[in-house]
């Protein structure tokens, strides 16, 4: 089944911010407390804070394409935004392969290719990741992937068209009709 993921550049949240987010929320039920510091997350993300080393056309590239290339072998890559301090991913990863495993092979891969442009050492990527794997095809559809991936751009005031943001499947497609 599907896999939704996003993680993001080791100093793109403070601590601080989520420790904050967490002491404000214990009067809330444990589905919607989650539900809104999700919501919290993807807000103070889209904002673009800390380094926004996404923003560099090369390193974009290269995340992109580090989605790309295995696609059809290790997972199907449904969906995809590289926004400038986080990433969004829809896919289905194929037999025999992990989710871990594959977020392992995409961070160690751009995390030395991101740190080598910018001429650094140190973590590039949060540990951590958010993910939510889909049962069936009505919870595919009720949480609305596609529409939140490829609008992220828009969302976040970066385009007002999905298909104008180049790092993502929505500005793939626009630019080559294949994905």
């Amino acid at each position: 089944m599907p896999q939704f993921v996003t993680f993001r550049l080791a100093d793109s949240l403070p601590a601080e911010k989520l420790l904050q987010w967490r002491q404000e929320l214990p009067h809330l039920p444990r589905d919607e407390k989650e539900v809104e510091y999700q919501r919290r997350i993807e807000e103070y993300l889209d904002r673009g804070e800390g380094e926004v080393w996404l923003s560099v056309l090369e390193i974009a590239v290269g995340v992109q394409n580090a989605f790309l290339h295995p696609h059809g072998e290790r997972y199907e890559l449904h969906a995809w935004v590289v926004m400038p301090n986080h990433m969004h991913a829809l896919f289905t990863p194929s037999e025999g392969q992990s989710l871990s495993a594959i977020l392992h092979s995409w961070k160690s891969f751009t995390s030395k290719m991101g740190n080598r442009i910018l001429g650094r050492r140190g973590d590039f990527w949060q540990e951590d990741y958010f993910d939510r794997f889909t049962r069936n095809a009505e919870d595919f559809e009720r949480f609305r992937y596609y529409y939140y991936i490829e609008t992220n751009p828009v969302t976040a005031g970066f385009c007002t068209e999905p298909e104008e943001w180049p790092y993502s499947s929505a500005g793939r497609r626009a630019r080559t009709e294949e994905f």
